[in-house]
């Protein structure tokens, strides 16, 4: 048997083996719903097992993907290197959440040296770029008319900052990592149930307007059916030219010529992206934002990304709380929950941006003494009301942020052999970006994840468009530790700017409720973004619907879209878990 071979067995035997798998099997597809700011809507629920494994797990957002990142680690490759591979299958497979065209967060757990790094590959703004580039005929755009074309995109980052990682981390060759990827371009994947019912919604017009893009998604002038195996050779061109030359080939020469000429001379909202922002992009290894929640030290991305401010701000808000007395189900904990998450939301859409740009420190934002100020807001007896910002910078007016931040991102949990993690979420924004394609692979819109008024009221907003600028993220990967400084849970999730409450109520339901990390996946999601209280539709959390009115809430019941990946380490086992509510699967050995 050839590698091709060998390849494609390992896959359906993979899905025959392990039940998480099986999702184009076990996927019970409802008519998704068209809401206005989660485009990407639901497909469907499967029906996912816990998987358990002794020596690696691993649990990403497609098989395809999953069993590439296996397969380097079987073959003696670092966590890190198991996180290319599946970032390269991911563009293939997974084109409206993720690819080579778009920006991540990594956090990096190195066992040998018990030490955490953290890795900003997110995107930056052209340095053609100024406050009022999404303004028209002296009007603020609608994010709708904003997200698609050359304006949005920004300068991708997801290729130097897995390339800075595996310089520090990786084991195998930077090479070998595209193999699986490179391949499956070639012979061709089979469309998922996911990726065919996300085009059948037709809900992003450059796949229409853009002929590279339209004519990759659509076969006989529709699009794309579950089960089409499409080939894609100019990824496997670029992924080879990538693997052969490294991140440079990406960033200099032809390629980056070609993402350049894409985005300026797009038919919709030509951009400013030029040759020189591509190769003077930098990813940028940052500290580790960590705190304790009870017993146990939770650790995330700096600023732009949520995830180490806005997650420890919900947990720190329920810490003084005894949550056991309250089911994670019940109306009392959903309105503990929401004043948190509230509270939460309101800090970061004044006080998240890209701060190290500014020249302003994130650690006021979780001083333990203004975090304690923050959670005594929070009481069972008072009615819920929309919360104002704290005041962390006494010598700071800013004003309110209005970015849009759609739920189309994925998330990687990687432990590997010799315990290393990854915890790395990557995205390219709003379903398939901003519609522009180079050589088989989405261009993100991360830049309306700025605020598209660069001021409020008169005030300087922080998360405004500035030359060479990262935008606001809500990605939040995630790692906890036990109180020995044991690596415990690596988590994370896509879902716009729910990402942050999908993240803390999953760690809520290990720490606080005991649960296993696919229950805590599965249990039913609440959010509140300071605006209100959403109930996943059809789970047993709705019927919570008139009991929260009564305290107060604004209650929208809804589809709540999560599509955690995440792995869980107890007694010297690993148990990874994959969102039932995308089309996620966890394996190990």
């Amino acid at each position: 048997m050839n590698h091709r071979s060998n390849l494609l067995l390992l896959f359906f035997l993979g899905l025959c083996l392990f039940q998480t798998a099986c999702v184009a099997q076990t996927a019970k597809l409802e008519a998704p719903a068209r809401e206005d700011r989660e485009p990407e809507a639901a497909t469907g629920v499967a029906d996912n097992k816990l998987s358990s494994a002794t020596e690696f797990m691993v649990s990403s957002a497609n098989p395809y993907a999953t069993w590439a990142g296996k397969r380097i680690i079987e073959q003696g490759g670092s966590a890190i290197d198991a996180a290319i591979a599946i970032q390269a299958m991911l563009t293939l497979v997974e084109p409206q959440s993720s690819g080579i065209g778009g920006g991540a967060f990594i956090l990096y757990w190195d066992n040998q040296k018990q030490r955490l790094f953290t890795y900003d590959g997110r995107e930056t703004a052209p340095a053609a770029a100024d406050a009022n580039m999404f303004e028209k005929d002296g009007n603020t755009m609608s994010w709708r008319d904003a997200v698609v074309g050359g304006n949005s995109v920004g300068v991708p980052g997801v290729l130097r900052a897995m390339e800075m990682a595996h310089q520090a981390h990786g084991k195998l060759n930077w090479s070998e990592l595209f193999d699986d990827a490179i391949e499956q371009s070639t012979v061709g994947f089979e469309v998922s149930p996911r990726l065919a019912r996300l085009l059948a919604i037709d809900i992003h017009p450059g796949l229409h307007a853009f002929v590279e893009s339209a004519s990759y998604f659509k076969y006989q002038d529709d699009f794309l059916k579950e089960g089409f195996v499409r080939q894609n050779k100019g990824l496997a061109k670029a992924l080879t030219g990538i693997a052969n030359e490294g991140a440079d080939y990406f960033y200099t020469g032809e390629l980056a010529q070609k993402i350049s000429d894409t985005v300026r001379f797009a038919s919709i909202n030509p951009g400013s992206l030029s040759t020189k922002d591509l190769a003077q992009y930098q990813a940028v290894k940052r500290s580790p934002m960590c705190g304790f929640y009870r017993s146990y030290k939770v650790c995330g991305m700096a600023p732009p990304s949520s995830g180490g401010v806005s997650v420890m701000h919900i947990l720190k808000g329920l810490e003084r709380f005894d949550l056991s007395k309250y089911a994670p189900d019940s109306a009392e904990f959903v309105h503990l929950y929401s004043q948190a998450s509230a509270l939460a939301y309101a800090d970061r859409a004044h006080f998240i941006a890209d701060l190290a740009f500014l020249g302003i420190s994130p650690v006021p934002l979780v001083n333990p003494r203004y975090m304690n100020e923050r959670a005594s807001l929070i009481s069972m007896q008072k009615p819920w009301t929309k919360a104002k910002p704290g005041k962390p910078y006494s010598a700071l007016s800013v004003g309110k942020d209005n970015a849009y931040e759609l739920s189309n991102t994925s998330h990687i949990s990687i432990v590997d052999k010799q315990g290393n993690a990854v915890s790395m979420t990557t995205s390219v924004e709003f379903m398939f970006g901003s519609g522009l394609m180079v050589d088989g692979f989405m261009l993100n819109n991360q830049l309306t994840d700025f605020s598209l008024d660069p001021d409020r009221d008169g005030v300087p907003v922080l998360n405004r468009v500035e030359a060479n600028k990262r935008p606001r993220s809500s990605m939040s990967p995630t790692m906890v530790f036990d109180k020995d400084g044991n690596l415990k849970l690596i988590v994370g999730s896509p879902g716009g700017s729910r990402i942050i409450s999908y993240v803390a109520q999953t760690i809520i339901n290990v720490l606080d409720y005991g649960m296993d990390i696919q229950s805590a996946i599965e249990f039913p999601r609440i959010t509140n973004r300071n605006d209100y209280t959403a109930l996943e539709k059809g789970t047993s959390i709705a019927n919570l619907e008139s009991a929260l009115i009564k305290k107060g809430h604004d209650v929208q019941v809804r589809d709540l879209n999560s599509g955690i990946h995440a792995i869980m380490i107890k007694d010297g086992k690993l148990y990874g878990g994959a969102d039932p509510r995308r089309e996620g699967v966890a394996a190990g050995r």
